[in-house]
Formats: structure tokens, sequence, C-alpha cells
């Protein structure tokens, strides 16, 4: 780290990372039990209560656009405690909300504060690692941040158990206060500030995206997202409504899968050591097509297939998300704040996309349509990879 932390140790700082890189685990996976509740209280219907998740990661990817080139020209530590704040504020909000329009309003500004949580931890990554620390860093950060969507389901029917789903967003409210609070105590980790203007810092974004090796790998590695958050989205009415289960007995399901990813980062450190970053993406597009065709054609006759199915597919995502963005942020010098931002945003948009298409199909049709999602992915990313791996424009990680 070339700038010590001064209440912050090695091990803590990358905690502090995991939690700010887990509000988008955090805001949606706790609240999923609670989708058919809200559908209840509310009268609305699926695809209207679905917006509260799919707008919640719009405006989560939007909020990452603009707070990581602002944290260029302000610093990250300011632009953190802006975003903590608006987030907090939005989640009490939620908490509040006696109308579903309030609701799916207040997600809204509570992705965009969120948003400072992930685009600054990502920058603050490459502000203060390279190397092959840099990609250990971030997928250990990866693996705890998994740990959110293990335990937030759990967390989430248990809280139903004895409260409403209001109690859901209280917590997290509660959550967003204790990371601010420890924001305070950090030292601004980025040493040289971008000396022009703000909208010239905005600005930033359209020279990162001129650059040939980010801007194609961003359009490869950002559909790794689309296959989990279309799942995310789909999940509580495969679960509750196709299978028949039970909010609390959905929440393991759904744990089960979660513990897949991740295990996707810490089998990565370990392989990385015997297998060239480039093979192991290669193998997990592989294996997602395959999954993706299985699920496809057998998902919807057992759980018990289609689960297995998609643990396949949620490991081979995860599996390459630490290489895919060591390679992204090496193709860049400068620019972290704007290259973290569009890093981010893409993977988000592109997923919260999938998430407001799956959530018009009906629930006899949502297994198949994740199968088919991600047999194309698998095939066509997959392919696109192979062409473009050893071009003279693609700088090797470093």
């Amino acid at each position: 780290m070339p700038k010590k932390q001064k209440f912050f140790g090695d091990r803590s700082i990358i905690a502090m990372l995991a939690l700010l890189s887990a509000f988008p685990p955090l805001s949606t996976d706790l609240y999923l039990p609670a989708l058919p509740h809200v559908m209840e209280e509310f009268s609305a219907g699926q695809t209207l209560v679905n917006l509260s998740l799919s707008l919640f990661f719009i405006f989560f990817s939007l909020g990452m656009l603009i707070w990581g080139p602002v944290s260029e020209k302000y610093g990250r530590k300011p632009i953190l405690l802006t975003g903590l704040v608006l987030y907090t504020l939005a989640s009490a909000v939620c908490a509040m909300s006696t109308h579903v329009t309030t609701l799916i309003l207040a997600r809204a500004f509570q992705g965009f504060g969120g948003g400072a949580g992930s685009a600054v931890a990502t920058a603050m990554v490459k502000d203060m690692y390279t190397g092959r620390k840099r990609e250990s860093v971030l997928a250990v950060v990866m693996a705890m941040v998994i740990v959110a969507p293990v335990a937030a389901p759990v967390a989430g029917a248990q809280i139903l158990k004895f409260m409403s789903w209001h109690a859901i967003y209280w917590t997290l409210a509660g959550i967003g206060l204790v990371s601010f609070c420890l924001s305070l105590l950090l030292d601004e980790p980025l040493e040289t500030p971008y000396p022009g203007s703000v909208f010239n810092a905005l600005g930033r974004l359209g020279v990162v995206m001129k650059n040939p090796g980010f801007s194609i790998l961003l359009m490869i590695f950002s559909m790794i997202s689309l296959p989990i958050l279309t799942f995310i989205g789909a999940s509580a009415f495969i679960y509750i409504q196709g299978f028949g289960m039970d909010e609390q007995t959905y929440s393991y399901f759904f744990g089960l899968n979660a513990l897949g990813a991740l295990a996707g980062p810490l089998i990565y450190i370990q392989i990385s050591r015997w297998f060239s970053p480039g093979s192991i993406i290669t193998g997990s597009f592989a294996c997602m097509a395959v999954s993706g065709s299985f699920i496809f054609m057998k998902g919807n006759t057992s759980l018990f297939l289609f689960t297995p199915g998609m643990l396949a597919t949620t490991l081979a995502c995860t599996l390459m998300r630490p290489p895919s963005a060591n390679l992204l942020l090496s193709q860049q010098d400068e620019d972290t704040g704007s290259a973290a931002a569009l890093i981010n945003f893409m993977a988000m948009f592109i997923g919260s996309l999938g998430m407001f298409l799956i959530s018009l199909e009906a629930v006899e049709d949502l297994i198949p349509s994740l199968g088919l999602i991600q047999t194309i992915i698998g095939v066509v990313c997959g392919g696109l990879w192979l062409l473009i791996r050893k071009r003279s424009f693609i700088r090797k990680a470093g």
C-alpha cells in the first residue's frame, strides 16, 4: 500500500472495501423473501413490484457512473460519505413507505447513493495495490462480498417471521449508518486529484471508452452479470411460486447458490497458481454455455436438476470476475475512478435490464429463459474473448 491507513490495517481495509462493495447484494437479497409480502400489501403485480429491484440497479449503475469520475476531482472519501448519507436516508424512506410508488422512488434514490460505495471501493483497490497483490485483493473482496447473499436471504426470512418487510429497510438504514461512521476513519487514498473542472472529470469517461482494449473487454465482461442478476430477479418466483417453497426454504436454496458464488473467487486464488487468467476465463465461458443448455432442456422438470445447473453457472461467472476485473483495470494507467465507474456501471446496468425483462415472463417460462440467456452469453462472449484476447491492443494485467 503506497499510503498506510491510520485506523485500518491491511486485513481491515480489505474488509472495509468488501462492506462498501456489498451494497447491491445487501440491498436486494435481504429484500427478496419479502417480495410476495410487498405484492400482497400493496395489491401490486409482479412486474410493478420488480421495479423496486430493477430500478435500484439502474440508478445504482447511474450513481457509479457519476460518483467514480467525480471522486477523481474531490477525492474518494468526500464522495463516499455523501453517497452513504443519501443511501441511509433513502433506506429510511423505504421503511416508512405506505404506497408502492413511494417504495419504488425511494429505492431509486437508495441505489443512486449506494453506487458511491462500489465505485469508490473499486477505485481504492487500484489506488492502493498493484500486480498480483491487486488481483488477490480483488478476489478476496469479491469473495467477502458474496457472503452477503449467503446470509441476507436467511436473515430476511428470519426478520419476516417476527416483523413486517418494513423492518428489512430499517436494517439497511442501520448498515448505511455504520458504513458512514467507519468511512469517517478512512484516510484519503487518492494522492493526485484531477486538476480540471467537475465537468471535465465526467468527460474522462469518454476518454477511457476511446481505449479499444478497455472498451472491447468491457463489452464482453459486462455480460457476466446477466445470468446472476436475472436469476436474482426471478429466484423468489421460481422457488416460491414455481416449486412451491415457503420463504425460509427458499432462503436456504438461494444461500446454496450464493455459496457457489462465494467459492468462485476463492477457487480462482488457488487454481491461478497453475492456470493462466486467460485459460480460466475461457473455461468459465465454456462451463456457462454447457450449464445453460442443461437448464434450458431439463431445469423445469425438477428442482434437483435446476439447482446444480444454476450453481455451475454461478460458479463459472464468479470464477472469472477477479481476472477480468484486473485485466480491465490494467488497460488504464490513469482515470482510475472513471474506469472503475464504467466497469461497475455496465455490469449493473446490463444485469438490471435482464432483471426487468425476466420479470415479464410467466412463472413457467422463467427457467427456460434463464437457461437460454446463459447459453447465449457463454457461446457469444466466449467466442469474442477467444478472438481478441491476444490482439496487440489488449494489455497484459499489471
